[in-house]
């Protein structure tokens, strides 16, 4: 990132390659929608050329990426005038699942965890995706929401605890 910074814009293909992935799983963890998540990568590598003079290598850069991702999404859905929301329409989930099975296997625990994340409000799915799927530390992600690390450790235990009950009672939603 240090050489995007200072020029050469060339190698922001190289940081696509490594975390495009990374940001498509994270939005699509949070949104449920595959096309929409694609949208919110290719924005976060347009303003990352647009912002790389913010960049401080002081910091790490997957922090700093994931904060523009989160004001990506934001963004969308304030330009957008909709609600970030708190349950998901499971309609999409249960697509989403369909779409994803048919080019991998997955078992019914996975598919119970993807309609449990959905029934989660969109600040717990986000601190779960953040710190479970996309392996942030608590300090990275304290640092990103401008909170100290003892607040996402108890967010995050309560998300868990949250996601816990609901994937338990799966079978009756």
């Amino acid at each position: 990132m240090i050489k995007v910074r200072d020029g050469d814009i060339a190698k922001a293909a190289v940081l696509f390659e490594r975390y495009s992935g990374r940001l498509y799983n994270f939005f699509v963890r949070l949104t449920f929608d595959e096309s929409l998540s694609e949208d919110l990568t290719q924005n976060v590598f347009e303003r990352i050329i647009r912002y790389k003079h913010s960049f401080n290598e002081n910091h790490q850069f997957k922090s700093w990426i994931f904060q523009i991702a989160r004001n990506v999404r934001m963004d969308f859905y304030k330009k957008n005038k909709v609600k970030v929301a708190g349950e998901v329409d499971v309609s999409n989930v249960m697509m989403m699942s369909n779409s994803v099975s048919e080019k991998m296997e997955k078992d019914d625990d996975l598919k119970n965890l993807e309609k449990a994340m959905s029934h989660l409000n969109s600040d717990q799915r986000e601190i779960l995706v953040l710190t479970r799927f996309q392996k942030l530390k608590y300090a990275q992600v304290a640092e990103m929401m401008n909170t100290s690390e003892g607040a996402v450790k108890v967010k995050v235990h309560r998300a868990i605890k949250e996601l816990r009950n609901v994937f338990f009672k799966i079978d009756k939603l």
